[in-house]
């Protein structure tokens, strides 16, 4: 098969009729500002028709940027991930940048696998959604010296900046609303606490129990494996099992809160007739679950924004300052829990 001729940026500014510098300078966003929208509008609309791109290699030696930047994630199944990485691509697309995904599951070496091969392809920088505490994979890309911020967990070193939800306040939320329903036995179906996310928001459950002046020893709580579905129904019933008289329940997230629905159904009672339950993140189509669930919702596409804008900022120089984003997160009520 013959492979079609790659159309020129002299060609293409041919066909335009104007100057092979002004294509160039459409081409690049940075400078596309000082072309007439005009001109710039018709240069792109013939760009696409001919198929022209420039040649990234040559830019990247030229510039010594790719316009690239590495996003590692966990776990492509978990529904907190996709909304995170529209909002990195949407505000890099406004630079003219890209994101690079890769998903990280798999344990340390993969992970360390993951980053060695974006840094090879010459990412400029790189945003981590994995969510370790004393993670060796961020350890590892100081080391390299490439920019990096870590986005959906806390950095507590302070050698690079983070964006996340206020952990502390979205439990005293869910807390304060069971309190206020009447709840004095609440229980947490809490996340594994080597990853930020299940240390902290189990560390604020127990000082949200405080300052809503319940007794500690009321209202337990059980670790889960994994957040996920499946981990949340055992925590659940190893939960229950010795606390019978536990009316709610805060989960960590919302899979482990779902997996709290099927432990509790399959033990014959109701939610929330017989024990409430709250979740965290509102993932989708949680407002379709049955019950719908009363849940915690983050700013999942803003954190994406902001972590995507702290990156940028990083590499064109205008901050050199390690930043920490905290997010406001928001009780969102549905049928999941009533007053006892």
């Amino acid at each position: 098969m013959t492979r079609k001729k790659r159309t020129t940026l002299r060609e293409l500014a041919e066909s335009v009729g104007v100057h092979m510098s002004t294509v160039s300078r459409v081409l690049n966003p940075e400078t596309r500002h000082l072309i007439s929208e005009a001109v710039v509008e018709q240069v792109l609309r013939t760009a696409r028709q001919l198929n022209v791109s420039p040649n990234r290699n040559a830019a990247t030696l030229h510039t010594g940027r790719s316009r690239i930047i590495g996003v590692v994630q966990p776990d492509i199944a978990n529904q907190v991930f996709p909304p995170i990485l529209r909002g990195i691509e949407d505000e890099l697309a406004k630079k003219g940048f890209v994101p690079l995904i890769a998903n990280a599951e798999g344990g340390k070496e993969r992970q360390l696998f993951v980053i060695d091969q974006m840094v090879e392809r010459q990412v400029d920088g790189l945003i981590l959604a994995t969510s370790g505490r004393n993670d060796p994979i961020l350890e590892h890309c100081l080391e390299m010296g490439i920019p990096v911020v870590v986005v959906n967990r806390s950095e507590y070193s302070g050698r690079a900046s983070c964006v996340i939800s206020d952990n502390q306040l979205a439990m005293l939320q869910a807390v304060t609303h069971l309190s206020e329903l009447g709840h004095t036995c609440i229980a947490h179906v809490a996340g594994p606490s080597d990853l930020s996310t299940g240390y902290e928001r189990h560390r604020s459950f127990l000082e949200a129990i405080r300052e809503n002046g319940l007794t500690i020893a009321e209202c337990p709580v059980f670790e889960s494996k994994a957040f996920s579905r499946d981990e949340g129904r055992a925590a659940c019933d190893m939960l229950l099992e010795p606390h019978p008289g536990i009316t709610s329940i805060v989960a960590a997230n919302d899979l482990l809160a779902l997996g709290c629905y099927d432990a509790i159904r399959a033990r014959g009672l109701r939610c929330p007739q017989d024990i409430s339950i709250v979740g965290h993140n509102d993932i989708p189509l949680m407002d379709s679950v049955a019950p719908p669930m009363t849940t915690v919702r983050i700013p999942l596409y803003e954190m994406g924004v902001r972590a995507a804008i702290l990156m940028l900022e990083n590499l064109d120089g205008s901050t050199t300052a390690y930043v920490n984003v905290v997010l406001r997160p928001e009780l969102v009520v549905r049928e999941s829990t009533i007053a006892r």
